[in-house]
C-alpha cells in the first residue's frame, strides 16, 4: 500500500468534505455595520474585551456567526477613533467600554441585533457548527493515521470510517 498516495486521496477527499459545509443557511457574511452595531450592543450591557466580543457574538446567534479578530479589532479601533469608547489596560488586555457619546449612539441603535439575523436559531445550532466541526475533526484524525500509522493500523481506521459511514445512512433511514 502506497501511503503517500493514500494521504494525497484523504487530503483530497478532506477538502471536499470540508468544503461541503461552506454553504450554511443564512447569510454567509455580516457586514462591517453590523460588526459595529453588535460591539456597541454589547459595550451597552458592559465594559469587555476583544475575544469576549468575538465569543459573545459567536454564542448569541448559536454558532452561526463568529467575527473574526480581523473584523472586531479595527471596529474597536474606529470606535476608539470616533470618541465612542474607551480603553483600559489590565493584565496585558484591554478591556473596552462605550463613552456617553457611545451610549447615545448604542441607545439610538437600540432594536434587532445583528446576531438575531445571523441564520440558524439555536435549534439548528448542531447543524450549523457542531456537525461540521466533528466531521472535520474525525478526517484530521484519519489523515493522521495515514500519515503516520502502520499498515495495520490505516487498514483498522478505513473499516472504522465504512462503519461510521454505514450507521450515519441506517440513521437517516429510520426517519
Amino acid at each position: 500500500m502506497d501511503l503517500g498516495n493514500l494521504g494525497a486521496g484523504l487530503m483530497e477527499a478532506f477538502e471536499q468534505f470540508r468544503t461541503s459545509f461552506d454553504q450554511r443557511p443564512g447569510p454567509s457574511r455580516m457586514s462591517r455595520g453590523d460588526v459595529r452595531t453588535a460591539v456597541l450592543a454589547l459595550l451597552s450591557e458592559k465594559p469587555m474585551h476583544g475575544y469576549q466580543i468575538i465569543q459573545e457574538i459567536d454564542s448569541r446567534s448559536g454558532g452561526s456567526w463568529k467575527p473574526s479578530a480581523g473584523s472586531v479589532y479595527p471596529t474597536l479601533q474606529l470606535l476608539a477613533d470616533e470618541g465612542l469608547i474607551v480603553a483600559e489596560e489590565a493584565g496585558g488586555r484591554k478591556t473596552y467600554s462605550l463613552t456617553d457619546a457611545g451610549r447615545m449612539v448604542a441607545d439610538e441603535a437600540a432594536g434587532s441585533a445583528p446576531w438575531e439575523t445571523a441564520g440558524p436559531t439555536k435549534e439548528h445550532h448542531p447543524r450549523a457548527t457542531a456537525l461540521p466541526k466533528a466531521g472535520v475533526e474525525l478526517a484530521q484524525a484519519a489523515a493522521q493515521v495515514a500519515r503516520s500509522g502502520s499498515p495495520e493500523q490505516v487498514a483498522e481506521a478505513v473499516e472504522i470510517l465504512e462503519e461510521a459511514r454505514r450507521r450515519l445512512y441506517a440513521l437517516l433511514a429510520q426517519g
